[in-house]
């Protein structure tokens, strides 16, 4: 995955910096960070494809939804992502499709074992050199 998120310091969980262009490249490489922390993704072959919608009180909150939706897939449905084409993104709404590969252990190693996305230290702002998010994962 390209250089589009940092690893933080924290003291329990795994907390990121991402950026982003603009709020769909936001959006999408925090969920493409979201299973690099998960998996190998250079492993996964998208075999299968969702849609989702999701809506948020804000931005910040949209991200939470947004996150908790794609790693609902991995928890609830043993899917990993692999891609993630934003179509439609306001401060409140985001729409993507989605590729993924359900989980198979012969194949895909498991890095980390996130439980939840938190609201702790959320953050979604615009920079000067396009938009930025903090997230902390719970694991």
């Amino acid at each position: 995955m390209p250089n589009t998120y940092t690893l933080l310091n924290h003291t329990a969980d795994l907390k990121i910096r991402v950026n982003g262009t603009d709020p769909a490249d936001l959006f999408k490489n925090a969920g493409l960070a979201l299973f690099d922390q998960i998996t190998m993704p250079d492993r996964l072959e998208p075999r299968d494809e969702v849609e989702l919608s999701v809506a948020g009180d804000d931005r910040a909150d949209l991200m939470v939804n947004f996150l908790r939706e794609l790693l609902y897939l991995w928890t609830g449905k043993e899917q990993l992502v692999k891609t993630i084409d934003i179509a439609q993104i306001s401060a409140t709404t985001v729409s993507a499709r989605v590729s993924m590969e359900r989980y198979q252990p012969e194949r895909h190693e498991i890095i980390h074992e996130i439980k939840a996305i938190t609201y702790h230290q959320i953050e979604v702002s615009r920079t000067a050199e396009g938009w930025q998010a903090m997230v902390v994962f719970d694991v």
